[in-house]
């Protein structure tokens, strides 16, 4: 039987093959650096911001399954969204892959394909991985030049 994890995995995997937005974009009006000493992961985040508007968001670098994708579906999940919108979605992803108490499925549609990173919450190495490039979108938004680092 397919189940809902099967389908996190198949997201997970389709995401790290082929990255969503991936490449560096040429007219970014900020641009941030992220580092996970712990697995290697590293990447750099464009944002092209038009008023208060991700009117584009791009990222380039190497890392591993879960890092990857979860740029991919950041990006994907934020282009388009108001800086207050794309911090909301950051805090609520960040709630789902580090807090301890179990998710419905009914509490976590509104975050789409995001969801399929839940399964990382039971690794704590692995959240890293998850939440490298929300930690270094974050940095964008604040215009911080300083690379961020999951340590």
């Amino acid at each position: 039987m397919f189940d809902l994890k099967d389908l996190y995995q198949e997201v997970i995997v389709d995401h790290n093959r082929s990255p969503r937005n991936f490449g560096k974009l040429e007219d970014a009006d900020r641009v941030a650096e992220g580092f996970n000493p712990l697995c290697g992961d590293r990447l750099n985040l464009y944002l092209k911001m038009e008023d208060d508007r991700i009117s584009d968001i791009r990222f380039d670098g190497s890392g591993c399954a879960i890092s990857v994708a979860s740029a991919s579906l950041m990006t994907e999940a934020l282009k388009g969204k108001t800086r207050d919108e794309a911090e909301q979605v950051f805090n609520e992803f960040h709630d789902l892959v580090t807090e301890k108490k179990p998710e419905d499925t009914d509490s976590i549609t509104h975050l789409g394909k995001l969801a399929a990173l839940l399964g990382v919450k039971d690794y704590p190495t692995r959240v890293k991985c998850a939440t490298l490039c929300w930690h270094t979108l974050h940095s964008a938004l604040e215009g911080n030049t300083t690379p961020v680092t999951t340590e």
